[in-house]
């Protein structure tokens, strides 16, 4: 399974954020960090806040934070709400158009791994991967 750009970058914001959870986190501060888009990150940090994972606030002093404790936010979870646009395969999205559905004994295979590797991940926190400041990306 290979995970996106938008999951992995969204995973190392989380993971910055769980290292230092007593301040806030500029978008452009974690973009600058991390050398990426602060475009695609405001992108990622919109989609966290929506589904109630950071708490975020505009204007001076504002940025994100975690919205419960790093412990308390199993990665499989994650994972799934940051990969939720982007099906494992065609067969799993809505109006798929392979011609072997309904006929493939591949699709249910495909489910029940991608079942187990969330569930494999849930048993992990983001408290596990936080980076402290001395770490680095």
């Amino acid at each position: 399974m290979r995970l996106t750009s938008f999951t992995d970058y969204g995973l190392r914001m989380l993971m910055r954020m769980a290292g230092a959870p007593d301040r806030a986190h500029s978008t452009a501060e974690m973009a600058d960090e991390f050398g990426l888009s602060r475009n695609h990150l405001s992108k990622i940090m919109q989609r966290l806040s929506a589904a109630g994972v950071v708490e975020t606030r505009r204007g001076g002093g504002g940025g994100a934070r975690l919205a419960k404790p790093a412990s308390d936010i199993p990665l499989g979870a994650l994972i799934k709400l940051l990969e939720e646009d982007q099906p494992l395969v065609e067969c799993f999205s809505t109006g798929n158009a392979c011609t072997l559905d309904g006929s493939c004994g591949l699709k249910a295979r495909l489910r029940v791994a991608e079942t187990a590797f969330l569930e494999s991940l849930d048993r992990s926190t983001l408290a596990d991967i936080a980076l402290r400041q001395s770490q680095s990306i």
